[in-house]
């Protein structure tokens, strides 16, 4: 299915948008990708809309990314006998092992682990950060903090140390069962929640074993102390701002967003911008002002993806949201301005052959009359590249491997479309040409680029290029063999 724009969206999938309808409607409205949040919905909930959506892409013949979302570990207060008690600032408040139910001078924080990690002034946050508290003495099975920001805190509310890195797995046994699930199942993209650092991903790794590609959320700000090392580690990046917003002062979060979106497209690896971009859509048909600007800044900045979550799960209009960022996306990717900051912002990598076929595709692409650039890949590698160079005409992703279609639902620009395996370049560029006109991206009077390898399904092997006319009769002329 083509799309009148380059950068991708994501939908979460929830109550609101359970059935067969609804998902072919947020498809057709232009979600490129399908979000399973594993923190909500049974493993049978799952398996369902998974089966649904893979019935959207079988009809509708156009490739479809799952993206499974670990829900990660859950750091939590334990219960209090009033169910709720209020901190004043300046109060002392203690937290410990202790399971008795908690008062508004204690509660049970029943993870050991967070106790072994901090330290005098560490800073603990509850409720999202709504309450912070200072550590003036710990332990090992205590902690005793004076309330900085005060405010309601009651039973199982979420626990943040952002100042440390905790000795805790990003993996927690709930995240073991649904990864193996899911993995069976077959999704092509795994969010791992709570990643602190490259090790995090590569235990992840292990465990997938090539069957999903990885996605790190960056959503800790030892994460982002630990970016280059996690990045190199995974295939790809969801900047996570909720979390990040919770445990960094806000006005950091923007900066660190425009930072990481330019080196994940410097890497070549795939970045979703996620968290509160339509968040008044959940209730409302319309979009606040701030919120659309917000979705221009990401594909302003370049982002392969952005995210709609309770939007689209949970909202009461999750086919509007979609269509909203559609329309924004259109709007702000006509704009002249759009690709001023795309091509200031592109970084020169020449360290490989492909580097430099995908770089010369581009150069051509936009000197001549292009009207796409098709480029074959088994592994996913060469259209990544292209996507990095950002072109100014369409990509064509052929391939003949489908799991490789459908991760590249999730990387900018890329338009996917299965082809069979291939044995010689003659019959790739006849592919190709046929390809782009079936699309609807080029006539028979264009001419297209194409770039592929040689030997032919081997990935890696990037180290062919030729502008080739669609006409069919001419490409046979100029290469009778």
């Amino acid at each position: 299915m083509r799309r009148l724009r380059n950068v991708k969206i994501v939908a979460t999938l929830g109550p609101a948008s359970n059935d067969y309808e609804m998902i072919k409607s947020l498809h057709e409205a232009g979600a490129d990708v399908f979000r399973l949040n594993m923190s909500h919905g049974d493993h049978g909930e799952i398996r369902e809309r998974h089966r649904i959506i893979r019935e959207i892409e079988r009809e509708l013949d156009s490739p479809i990314a799952i993206l499974a979302d670990l829900q990660g570990p859950k750091l939590r207060v334990g219960v209090f006998a009033n169910e709720e008690e209020e901190l004043v600032e300046g109060q002392s408040f203690r937290f410990d092992l202790d399971e008795t139910e908690g008062t508004s001078a204690r509660v049970c924080l029943p993870h050991p682990e967070i106790f072994k990690a901090l330290e005098d002034g560490t800073s603990l946050l509850v409720n999202d950060g709504k309450i912070r508290l200072k550590v003036e003495k710990c332990g090992a099975d205590f902690a005793d903090c004076v309330v900085t920001t005060g405010g309601t805190i009651s039973n199982r509310k979420g626990v943040n140390v952002p100042e440390v890195v905790l000795p805790l797995a990003a993996l927690s046994e709930k995240d073991r069962k649904d990864l193996e699930f899911v993995c069976q199942l077959g999704v092509d993209w795994i969010a791992l929640s709570f990643v602190q650092r490259a090790a995090d991903v590569e235990e992840a790794k292990g465990l997938i074993d090539g069957r999903a590609a990885v996605l790190s959320k960056i959503e800790k700000p030892t994460a982002v102390t630990s970016f280059e090392e996690i990045l190199a580690a995974s295939d790809g990046i969801m900047v996570a701002r909720g979390d990040l917003g919770v445990e960094l002062p806000v006005q950091n979060v923007p900066p660190i967003q425009k930072r990481l979106v330019r080196r994940c497209r410097a890497a070549a690896k795939p970045v979703i911008v996620a968290t509160q971009m339509l968040e008044s859509m959940i209730e409302s048909p319309m979009p606040t002002r701030a919120e659309v600007s917000d979705v221009a800044t990401a594909i302003y900045e370049g982002a392969d993806a952005i995210m709609l979550s309770a939007e689209s799960a949970a909202g009461q209009y999750p086919v509007e949201a979609v269509t909203t960022m559609n329309n924004v996306a259109i709007e702000v990717e006509s704009d002249p301005t759009y690709r001023e900051i795309i091509e200031a912002s592109r970084v020169a990598k020449r360290e490989s052959v492909a580097d430099g076929i995908v770089a010369a595709a581009r150069e051509i692409a936009e000197t001549t009359d292009i009207k796409a650039i098709c480029c074959f890949t088994q592994s996913g590698t060469t259209a990544l590249l292209t996507a990095r160079e950002r072109p100014r005409v369409p990509i064509i992703a052929m391939t003949s491997l489908r799991g490789t279609a459908r991760r590249l639902a999730l990387s900018w620009g890329t338009n996917c479309i299965m082809t069979g395996e291939l044995e010689r370049f003659k019959q790739a560029v006849v592919n190709a040409a046929r390809a782009a006109q079936s699309a609807g991206y080029a006539g028979p009077e264009d001419q297209i680029v194409v770039t592929a390898g040689v030997p032919f399904n081997v990935p890696g092997t990037t180290n062919i290029l030729r502008v080739a006319p669609c006409d069919q009769r001419l490409i046979f002329a100029s290469d009778p063999e």
